[in-house]
């Protein structure tokens, strides 16, 4: 298969890609925090791993010096009892359910001697204390057998790597063996009851820890983009707070420096509008009283006309300076009467275009917060585009909807029957002065500013709006409001 080869095999490397982003979390918190616990579960792991090797051999070696010692202390009770008692003295012993205990006539055939080297060999035969159980807890310290006891010979047989072990001692006394068999019970590294319950601990500790250490950390981003989102929505938003670390605090002091460069910014390019659109009504007003002394009527109306033209671009640029600057409070407002309103004047300008004018099925009641002089605004300009370039405007409002960040959306759908738009000029036209009819005859159209003065509300109310052609033609303006 070469490198270029499509098919179901292709996409096999992406799978563990989008599983991993399937799990993988949204926020940088859960993120740091998922990252951190995991380094925090690998740590322990291997803590506990380590701890768990040597709990092994140290409970290995326990467990042969236990055994070791219930052997020593069958042999006692066997040897310090007369020859012909001791078949009787072997039942009545109750050893472990590991041990098995007999009196036979020699040793098993694989069973060698035993070497000074072989722990066997250190063995001490001792005897319980008095008035204990032979298979009690073993003593620490075992008295040594008086020499006639001691076994005249003893036999091992230990398979490596096996827990089977079989001793055989030749009794001083008579040519019988007591022969030992047992098994050495596995090394259990977690014996002690406490040691899961302190484990446990220790990791649900550590995870709430991490959890809280890593939020309080990333706090400030969130900080910081909730300043953000402020700005976008209004450009005279307070200042972030330049307290907190020093890295969290040169990220406010840049942000607010880049916010306050944002303001004068827009200041000045508000001013200049209004300035040179104020500076232009004298001349254009000589110009139209000088016209009137032109003797042609035809060239005498021409001048007047072009003349009013520029006087309605002036007037734009003027309500366009106004809108980016003015203050209107935000307050609670009925979405559904304020369209209602705006269609009934709309219908009323345009009384042949009535029956184009409306919703397009009855709207619910939805409030919201925003500025009500300024929205109205805004979506007049919306419908008044729709019914001068559609022919028509109908409404479509739908209910409120949650998103993830827990904002709720309302949308406002504004769609005609016109002729559409390339797709290339969708965004285009939220530029100043830019029109879908290129000829700026007033009878076909205004100045441009709509679209850009309506787009500048919306974002200013936390709210986006988009333009996009409809099936089989016509335009549809999508506005999009926060409740």
């Amino acid at each position: 298969m070469n490198a270029t080869e499509s098919g179901p095999a292709a996409d096999i490397p992406t799978l563990p890609r989008r599983v991993l982003r399937w799990f993988w979390p949204r926020s940088l918190a859960a993120r740091t925090s998922l990252v951190l616990i995991v380094g925090l579960g690998i740590i322990e792991a291997i803590g506990l791993g380590v701890h768990a090797l040597d709990r092994i051999d140290f409970d290995r070696r326990m467990i042969q010096q236990e055994s070791q010692n219930h052997v020593g202390m069958i042999y006692r009770s066997i040897v310090e009892t007369q020859p012909q008692d001791r078949e009787a003295e072997l039942r009545a012993l109750h050893p472990p359910p590991t041990f098995h205990i007999a009196l036979t006539p020699g040793p098993d055939p694989d069973m060698v001697e035993q070497t000074a080297d072989d722990p066997m060999a250190h063995m001490r035969m001792g005897q319980p204390p008095f008035g204990q159980p032979p298979f009690g807890r073993p003593p620490q310290s075992l008295p040594p057998l008086p020499p006639h006891l001691r076994p005249r010979q003893i036999l091992f047989n230990a398979p490596r790597g096996a827990p089977q072990r079989a001793v055989a001692f030749l009794l001083p006394d008579e040519t019988r063996w007591l022969t030992i068999t047992y098994t050495l019970r596995p090394a259990n590294p977690f014996r002690s009851p406490t040691f899961p319950t302190a484990f446990a601990l220790m990791t649900v500790a550590g995870g709430v820890l991490i959890v809280w250490g890593v939020r309080r950390l990333v706090a400030p981003v969130g900080t910081l983009a909730a300043a953000a989102e402020a700005l976008g929505r209004d450009v005279n938003a307070p200042p972030m707070s330049e307290d907190g670390p020093l890295e969290i605090a040169r990220a406010a002091q840049a942000f607010n420096t880049m916010a306050s460069r944002i303001r004068r910014f827009l200041t000045d390019r508000t001013l200049m509008l209004t300035a040179i659109g104020h500076d232009l009504r004298t001349p254009i007003t000589r110009l139209k009283l000088r016209a009137e002394f032109v003797e042609d009527d035809e060239l005498r109306g021409k001048f007047l006309a072009d003349l009013d033209e520029l006087e309605a671009m002036v007037s734009a640029t003027l309500a366009f300076g106004r809108d980016t600057s003015r203050r209107e409070p935000m307050g609670r407002l009925d979405l559904t009467a304020l369209l209602q309103t705006i269609l009934d004047e709309a219908a009323e300008t345009h009384p042949d275009q009535a029956d184009a004018i409306g919703f397009a099925e009855p709207p619910p009641t939805v409030t919201i917060e925003a500025r009500p002089v300024a929205l109205k605004r805004a979506l007049n300009n919306l419908i008044q585009n729709a019914i001068l370039y559609g022919g028509g405007a109908r409404i479509t409002l739908e209910a409120p909807q949650a998103e993830n960040e827990g904002e709720r959306l309302v949308t406002v759908l504004i769609e005609d029957d016109g002729p559409g738009l390339p797709p290339e000029d969708l965004n285009r036209m939220f530029e100043p002065f830019v029109r879908a009819e290129v000829s700026r005859n007033r009878e076909t159209g205004g100045t441009g500013l709509g679209l850009a003065i309506a787009r500048n509300i919306i974002w200013g109310l936390g709210g986006d709006i988009r333009l996009g052609n409809r099936t089989p033609h016509g335009l549809r303006a999508t506005v999009t409001l926060v409740c």
